[in-house]
């Protein structure tokens, strides 16, 4: 390996691109400023190691004269390569180039100016620059651009940096994903830190920091040789400060596998077409994954519960699906299907830990058998070329279902009513079920039996999770195998929906009501610790449908579920409408009851009010009448909604004249029929009801 080599140096007759088993740009601001920290803390004079570049020539013979690289190659002797480790590093230089150089052309003095005629230094040019690091443009014909560091085509995030990066114009639609919004993001990082550097030390400030950028950032850069396994070599390679997911790697992997089957097996048209379909899929996998720019999807999430739903569900532990991926199922040695010959030898005990771990969701369940995965770890099964076709295709539709399974508002395709069933899983917490609603999505072409199938197990979540203490995996292997089965068409939805209804049986006595009173005992505990209701964690899921049942066609939403989770800690989206902390205007009307009971009554169903509009804990004391009414502060600005124009659950509370312990009782009788109806049981009667608002206070007062 040679000395380390500044990127001046570096890009000098070299074309770069990235392969298509590398993943887009994933660096993020942390790792923006520790890229700019380096930079602009490298004191004059001195050189700052940046890592290693891993490359991969290609080979002049395998670049078509139609493609725009072919004339640089063909008679200007350059050489292009794939870059195997140090793409993020790459990308994030080129990015801030280009930022680098939107300021200089953007400067006051410069408007107007070409940029043949725009100089950073006496002898540099911002032509020169873009030259030599960005693209050149051909000199005859078309004169398009040929970039010198850019994806491989048919890539969202090559269309992103060519139209959106580097300004080229007849673009269009761009397609934007998580890894696009990563890019946008460095540009804007760059370039608000170029305006102030600019500031602050002027025109010698963004002259000295370009030097440092193209001549101080070293790299060690190693040239793969053609002997060498490129696809193993960036399996095993860390990208600096961003690790590669499995999702990554198991599309490294399979590229790579496409590689080992001999001639009879794939010939080159075959071969071709099979890496196409990888690519295709995981093309599609990210940007399904980052279509949410705000909030991308996690790869290994979806990978995980892809592989429930493809392979047989195994509960051992949360990392098994890797190991089996890359371990077992896609693996050399089932294309070779050459293996090591066995030697047992003797394998020494561990003292056993004294520590007892937490167990997790995946850990054995006594109530439920252990599923074993088909795949028979003793004899090594044949990895055929549609082995792989069948899961990358399986993988990349699911990608879509997966996606709406989150966010159902952004499919035009599906209802609104199937829609808010969706919304309703995601808001009361989907639990285990996520897999199979992905399945039922993917599968079951019926919008009304999806919706019905959805209505259950939002059902069965509330009461089963929300009502009961049951443990947040019961019967989770399951369902996990239903969405396998509903994926190969081994049941129906129908059958999931018995299934669901079986199992809450044992929540029910036979005339339908809840049995041994479980929700009552949570609660009791509850309101011994002195939190009650509030505390209760179905309290804002239920109160946020309570207020959905007060809406009518002639009345808009009021209140969005994502306000009540974004309320900071010293605001309040759940109120109680009598306070805590009694003050001397609510005195009054709680005169009559015993002091140690008062909490307990501010802790109850009835006295929890949904709020349209976050407050301030200090306004919570306020009386029935202020609370009533908007709360405006000494310059006239709107401190809190009243009631009155609040939330429809405020307007109801507001009709009432006062607030004392008829009408907290009232309500929360009101909203305990609502559950009832809302989730199709019963409570035993009304005295039962009476128990469930304030536990312990009607045998205290008998």
């Amino acid at each position: 390996m040679d000395k380390p080599k500044s990127l001046d140096s570096i890009f000098k007759d070299k074309l770069f691109r990235i392969p298509d088993y590398q993943r887009g740009f994933a660096w993020q601001v942390e790792h923006l400023k520790a890229f700019w920290e380096d930079l602009i803390n490298l004191s004059n004079g001195r050189s700052h190691y940046t890592g290693l570049l891993t490359l991969k020539q290609i080979a002049s013979n395998d670049i078509d004269e139609s493609d725009k690289e072919f004339w640089l190659v063909d008679d200007h002797s350059y050489k292009m390569y794939h870059i195997v480790d140090g793409q993020q590093r790459l990308t994030t230089f080129i990015i801030c180039i280009q930022a680098y150089l939107d300021l200089i052309t953007d400067l006051p003095e410069n408007k107007n100016t070409s940029d043949e005629n725009i100089y950073i230094s006496d002898s540099l040019s911002v032509v020169a620059v873009r030259d030599k690091y960005l693209f050149r443009i051909k000199p005859t014909g078309d004169k398009y651009r040929t970039y010198k560091f850019g994806y491989m085509v048919d890539n969202p995030s090559d269309r992103y940096l060519r139209y959106r990066i580097f300004d080229e114009d007849g673009g269009g639609t761009v397609s934007e994903t998580f890894y696009t919004l990563n890019m946008n993001n460095a540009r804007r990082y760059f370039t608000e830190q170029f305006k102030y550097l600019y500031q602050q030390e002027g025109m010698s400030g963004l002259q000295g920091v370009y030097k440092k950028l193209t001549k101080r950032l070293l790299f060690n850069e190693y040239i793969i040789k053609d002997e060498f396994d490129v696809f193993v070599a960036f399996e095993t390679m860390n990208n600096r400060g961003k690790m590669l997911s499995h999702l990554e790697l198991l599309k490294n992997r399979l590229i790579y596998l496409t590689t080992l089957y001999d001639e009879g097996e794939l010939d080159v048209a075959e071969r071709n077409s099979l890496r196409k379909t990888v690519n295709e899929a995981w093309k599609e996998v990210y940007y399904q994954l980052g279509r949410n720019k705000t909030m991308p999807l996690n790869d290994d999430d979806f990978l995980r519960a892809h592989w429930m739903m493809y392979y047989k569900y195994s509960r051992k532990t949360g990392q098994d699906y890797i190991r089996f991926l890359l371990e077992e199922q896609f693996t050399p040695q089932k294309i070779h299907q050459k293996t090591v010959h066995e030697v047992i030898l003797e394998d020494p005990e561990e003292y056993p830990s004294d520590i007892e771990y937490e167990t997790t969701e995946f850990d054995n369940d006594e109530s439920e058998n252990e599923s074993v995965r088909e795949n028979n770890n003793n004899s090594i099964t044949k990895l055929e070329p549609t082995d792989i076709g069948d899961y990358v295709v399986s993988l990349k539709d699911s990608s879509v279902y997966w996606f709406n399974s989150f966010y159902p508002f952004m499919d035009n395709n599906i209802s609104q009513k199937e829609q808010e069933w969706i919304d309703r899983l995601n808001r009361i917490g989907i639990f285990y079920f996520r897999p199979l609603v992905m399945a039922i999505l993917k599968n079951e072409p019926k919008e009304q039996k999806r919706i019905e199938v959805f209505q259950q197990i939002e059902r069965f979540i509330f009461i089963v999770f929300r009502l009961t203490t049951t443990r947040a995996n019961y019967r989770s292997s399951e369902f996990y195998n239903a969405a396998r089965a509903i994926d190969r068409h081994e049941i129906t939805v129908e059958q999931i929906t018995n299934k669901l209804k079986k199992r809450m049986s044992f929540t029910f006595n036979e005339d339908g009501t809840l049995r041994n009173n479980e929700f009552y005992n949570i609660l009791l505990k509850k309101f011994d610790s002195g939190s009650g209701y509030y505390s209760w964690s179905g309290l804002r899921y239920f109160l946020y449908e309570y207020e959905l049942s007060l809406l009518s066609k002639s009345v808009h939403k009021k209140v969005d579920w994502n306000d009540l989770l974004r309320s900071k800690k010293d605001k309040i989206s759940i109120e109680h409408i009598y306070p805590q902390t009694e003050t001397s205007v609510w005195a009054k009307d709680f005169q009559e009851i015993n002091k140690e009971d008062k909490p307990k009554y501010a802790q109850s169903l009835g006295n929890l009010l949904l709020l349209s509009q976050s407050i301030n804990s200090s306004l919570q004391n306020d009386s029935f009448i202020q609370k009533k009414q908007a709360k405006m502060n000494s310059e006239g600005v709107k401190l809190r909604n009243g009631y009155s124009d609040g939330s429809h659950s405020e307007i109801e509370v507001s009709e009432q004249n006062i607030w004392g312990p008829e009408q907290i009782r009232n309500r929360g009788l009101k909203l305990l029929k609502f559950m009832e109806k809302r989730w199709d049981f019963r409570f035993k009667n009304d005295h039962e009801r009476e128990e469930l608002l304030c536990p312990q206070l009607i045998e205290d007062d008998e």
